[in-house]
């Protein structure tokens, strides 16, 4: 009874967390001062000389009706709405008639590829770090990693990408500078070309991600070394090994597994900087490029996509955390 009533309170909460984030997101676009409908005008207009009014008129309609634009702003949001809880954000205006939903599913893969596994990547070695580091802290071994996270954390990813990029894309050319896929789709020339493109976007995520796992560890596992069931292991005389690995380990993973979830759910978003320098086919390159052709129904498909990995990512977690610490109760 007490995990069915938590249980319908998180959904609750979940279901308010995506209505409230989709709703500013809809609201926010339509504060934009571009109009996406006369920038599809202007450029037919470039692109095959003068229309009379009427055409123009007729024009007008028919985008509105394409893209959702058509009557007031409250009939806009009801009709936004339906398609947000059935998934269906219409066509993009940018690539009409091609279908949101099509651009997304083209995107997603190459962002969940690239952010899924660096966020993996940095968090297991960053924890790894993180713990040896705070159980041992007096090893010079431990204040040179911590020294060296220290300095990466505050690095924003784009400066270290710009960095990368100049020192193995153009003094050591040994990595593109922009993402070109190669060979038939699935192919292992294909393969290889998508890990050789990846590797240096990826290297630049993993480099940031590692700065802060190795420092929230670290503090978290300092923190737990003063407990009192961890000096009264002490006193047992179980040897530091153990101490860490049964006392002090399972302690310290629980925030860190919680803070993985909602780092999970943000791979959805992408990396948008870093995406954009690399030229990387993926969510975040798709959102730049929407944000600057005012393309409203692009931006809200994938914002809401990120909207609802993160709260669902959150709510799972939710969920299964009093699975991993016996002493949280649902309630």
């Amino acid at each position: 009874m007490n995990f069915l009533r938590y249980f319908i309170r998180r959904t609750i909460v979940l279901i308010l967390i995506i209505f409230i984030g989709i709703t500013i997101v809809f609201f926010v676009t339509r504060a934009m001062p571009t109009d996406p409908i006369e920038n599809a005008l202007a450029s037919m207009m470039g692109e095959s000389g003068q229309y009379s009014a009427e055409a123009l008129d007729e024009m007008r309609h028919i985008l509105a009706q394409n893209y959702g634009l058509e009557g007031t702003l409250w009939e806009q949001y009801v009709s936004f709405l339906r398609r947000a809880v059935t998934l269906d954000f219409g066509p993009s205006f940018t690539y009409y008639p091609t279908s949101v939903n099509t651009l997304i599913g083209k995107a997603l893969p190459w962002t969940m590829g690239l952010l899924l596994t660096t966020t993996i990547l940095s968090w297991i070695i960053g924890n790894i770090i993180g713990l040896l580091a705070g159980f041992r802290p007096e090893r010079a071994i431990s204040k040179v990693l911590e020294g060296i996270s220290t300095v990466l954390y505050p690095i924003p990813q784009y400066i270290l990408a710009l960095f990368l990029i100049m020192l193995f894309a153009y003094i050591i050319p040994i990595f593109p500078l922009t993402t070109n896929v190669k060979g038939d789709l699935l192919s292992l020339r294909w393969i290889g070309s998508v890990l050789y493109n990846s590797l240096l976007p990826a290297l630049a995520l993993i480099l940031v991600g590692l700065g802060w796992w190795v420092l929230s560890m670290r503090t978290l596992v300092l923190d737990v070394k003063r407990e009192d069931y961890v000096e009264f292991a002490k006193l047992k005389g179980l040897n530091k090994r153990k101490i860490m690995w049964s006392y002090v380990t399972p302690n310290v993973m629980l925030p860190q597994v919680t803070a993985l979830g909602l780092q999970l759910g943000k791979i959805f978003s992408g990396s948008i900087i870093v995406e954009v320098l690399f030229a990387y086919p993926g969510i975040g390159t798709l959102l730049y490029n929407s944000v600057l052709q005012a393309d409203y129904n692009l931006i809200m498909g994938t914002i809401t996509t990120s909207i609802i990995a993160v709260a669902v990512a959150t709510y799972v977690v939710d969920l299964i955390y009093p699975l991993l610490d016996p002493r949280i109760r649902y309630s």
